[in-house]
């Protein structure tokens, strides 16, 4: 993963300086050159490391939570895994505020300290007598609280790049999160080997099974990883051409050697990207919601097959992303990133157009009452619930196809299977692109200036767009089918990119903008 910052660390840094000028006067030494991209890097892997916190046990969740509590149920399940982001929502400005006015290892130290506490509670809450299923709850909660250091990350890594270096670097981050989803799920894979009754550590009541491995792991990871931050990472920070700054952030700094930008941050362009990156982050979550439920009810596939199936495409998808992210580095260079937001949206925009029913060929009805065998018009986290549902031992799956309780069924056509891969690698190629835009773009807006705040919005803005946008497609799909779904959905990306066009001209970097760099 080191690797993926080498091609930035190759442009140069000062840009077109002259001798004798200001930009000449301060150059970056080799050892600060060095030191500034081991900080990055460990950052990287901070970023890996707290995508695998959040998937590596993402497809066991319902079982164990059922394992723990049999009062636990699908509507509950809902809320353990909204708590995740719930957490980094609230935690996001919080660590953002602090990296503004301290040492950026003290929020990074405490917020991986408070994942790998949480990770240790998951390990336990089949111990307690009762109420198990809030214990759960809780320790998701502190995970997604320890993961709002992404808005230190990001902040970091934006103060610590040139203009030149900052897409690059920000596909990076991106890929390396990318890569953490992906792999979260091998792991937990793996572990399932151990089997739900594992071995049992009687001295401190610790039952080591498929359930509590990977968290066990994590926590593990998580001391490796505050181990690393407190002694590879230093406090680094460049301006937009790449000469070397102080500021707050850096232990040594005084008070004369402090440079403050001067200017004002575009706050219209910030809110504007914020609306953007919400509705970027919204529309893919609900896309990962509704796979499972519309495969089921289009193709008539069971539980099994549903778990299976659209696991492999949306690992297909990670990977998919993980290539946009290192391709988008050299397009950025040749048509900018505004042109690749806008591009990404479009791209979006046909994928879930494709995917409106058309036709006169309607999919197989589910006359069987299967209580909740299938996906029924009722809550978020039993739409959810098929990722984690355990074939029965008789392997009986029960009738498959679009329940009739969905009236809609009746006479909405079906979404052809090669109409829905279709839509996939669209959806695959734009939102990465949208993804990884927003941020540097957003990055580039605020400046020289400390971004940890900012960052810390922008993150929790992509939080609530988590935590909304899986509700919202579980209730409009259940409702009124995919027709209306993707219609209100084509709708949402239309309007995002007039918003678009609308703040293009102002989504510029702060230096552009002040005239100290041309565009």
């Amino acid at each position: 993963m080191a690797s993926l910052g080498e091609e930035a660390e190759q442009e140069p840094l000062l840009g077109h300086s002259i001798p004798g000028s200001r930009e000449w006067d301060i150059i970056e030494t080799e050892e600060h050159y060095k030191s500034r991209w081991r900080s990055i890097r460990i950052l990287y892997l901070t970023m890996f490391l707290s995508s695998v916190g959040f998937s590596i046990v993402i497809m066991s969740i319902w079982p164990y939570l059922q394992k723990i509590d049999q009062t636990a149920d699908a509507s509950f399940l809902g809320w353990v895994i909204a708590s995740f982001s719930l957490g980094q929502m609230v935690a996001s400005p919080i660590f953002g505020l602090w990296s503004n006015y301290r040492p950026r290892k003290e929020p990074l130290t405490v917020s991986i300290f408070i994942s790998v506490a949480a990770n240790c509670l998951y390990a336990y809450v089949q111990v307690p007598a009762s109420h198990n299923k809030y214990y759960m709850l809780v320790a998701r909660g502190l995970v997604g609280f320890g993961a709002g250091n992404v808005a230190v990350i990001r902040s970091y890594i934006a103060g610590a790049t040139s203009l030149q270096e900052r897409t690059s670097s920000m596909a990076n981050t991106s890929a390396c999160q990318a890569l953490g989803f992906i792999l979260g799920p091998v792991f937990q894979t793996c572990f399932a080997l151990i089997g739900e009754k594992g071995v049992t550590w009687d001295t401190i009541k610790l039952q080591i099974n498929m359930y509590t491995a990977p968290v066990l792991l994590g926590a593990f990871l998580g001391i490796l990883n505050i181990i690393l931050i407190l002694t590879v990472l230093r406090e680094h920070r460049v301006d937009d051409t790449g000469r070397q700054c102080k500021n707050i952030n850096f232990e040594e700094a005084s008070t004369d050697e402090v440079q403050v930008p001067q200017g004002n941050i575009d706050q219209v362009a910030v809110v504007a990207t914020n609306v953007l990156f919400f509705v970027i982050l919204f529309i893919f979550a609900l896309f990962e919601t509704i796979v499972t439920p519309l495969t089921m009810d289009m193709y008539a596939w069971t539980r099994e097959q549903a778990v299976l199936y659209d696991g492999i495409i949306l690992a297909a998808l990670g990977v998919e992303a993980v290539i946009i992210f290192m391709g988008i580095k050299l397009l950025s260079q040749k048509v900018g990133e505004r042109a690749i937001l806008l591009g990404g949206l479009i791209v979006v925009w046909v994928g879930f157009f494709i995917l409106l029913p058309w036709g006169h060929q309607f999919p197989k009805i589910q006359w069987e009452d299967l209580h909740n065998n299938s996906i029924p018009n009722t809550t978020f986290g039993e739409i959810i619930i098929t990722l984690w549902k355990i074939p029965r031992e008789d392997h009986n799956e029960g009738p498959t196809g679009c329940p009739v309780e969905q009236a809609w069924c009746l006479y909405t056509p079906m979404i052809h299977l090669a109409q829905f891969l279709t839509s996939a690698v669209l959806i695959g190629i734009g939102y990465p692109s949208c993804n990884v835009m927003s941020y540097t773009l957003y990055s580039k807006i605020l400046g020289p200036k400390p971004q940890g705040m900012y960052m810390g919005w922008l993150t929790a803005s992509g939080s609530a767009a988590r935590i909304l946008g899986p509700v919202f497609i579980s209730e409009v799909y259940a409702a009124w089918g995919p027709r209306w779904a993707f219609s209100l959905v084509c709708g949402v990306v239309l309007l995002t990119i007039t918003l678009l066009g609308v703040v293009y001209r102002r989504l510029i970097a702060f230096s552009v903008r002040h005239g100290r760099i041309q565009e």
